[in-house]
């Protein structure tokens, strides 16, 4: 009786601390992507795809000039093995937390030094790097965030139908 106790005790400690570190569970699971582009730089992104779920973008959620962790859970992380122009503004090669400042015509994004927190953890003294990107529309809607990146260095940023382009080259 008392090792049947200790082992349902055990089984119960398990479910409780294992089933909490399987991120892809989550609401808004993980996800990443990985690229070399053609000028040679490697982009290394690493978020949680939040859903929209009814909820109307710059009305319930990412409001309108103010801050937005551009993802959910941790922060999202963008990491460059290689010094880089983004918008053509240098920021030297290294990890960075990704935030952005919606705006009505455009976007502020900011690549943050401190990029080993949760989202919410933001603080503008670390800002690296700011850049203004001129917002877009995507032609594909989607429900939940998604971040791609692709061979021209271009890192796209889109939920619902809004669409954020933004560029990245290797600093000469």
């Amino acid at each position: 009786m008392k090792t049947t106790a200790i082992l349902f005790l055990l089984t119960i400690i398990c479910t409780t601390v294992f089933g909490q570190t399987d991120k892809t569970k989550r609401p808004s699971p993980p996800d990443s992507v990985k690229v070399t582009t053609s000028d040679g730089v490697t982009i290394d992104v690493n978020y949680s795809r939040p859903s929209l779920k009814g909820r109307q973008i710059g009305v319930d959620i990412v409001k309108v000039g103010e801050i937005w962790r551009t993802g959910a859970n941790e922060a999202t992380t963008v990491a460059f093995d290689k010094d880089v122009l983004i918008e053509g503004k240098k920021l030297t090669k290294g990890k960075y937390s990704l935030y952005t400042i919606p705006g009505e015509q455009e976007t502020i994004v900011i690549f943050n030094k401190t990029w080993n927190q949760w989202g919410t953890k933001y603080d503008q003294a670390q800002d690296a790097l700011r850049v203004n990107v001129r917002n877009s529309t995507s032609t594909t809607p989607q429900e939940q965030f998604k971040i791609d990146v692709d061979k021209s260095g271009k890192i796209a940023l889109i939920w619902g139908d809004h669409l954020l382009p933004v560029q990245v080259k290797a600093a000469r």
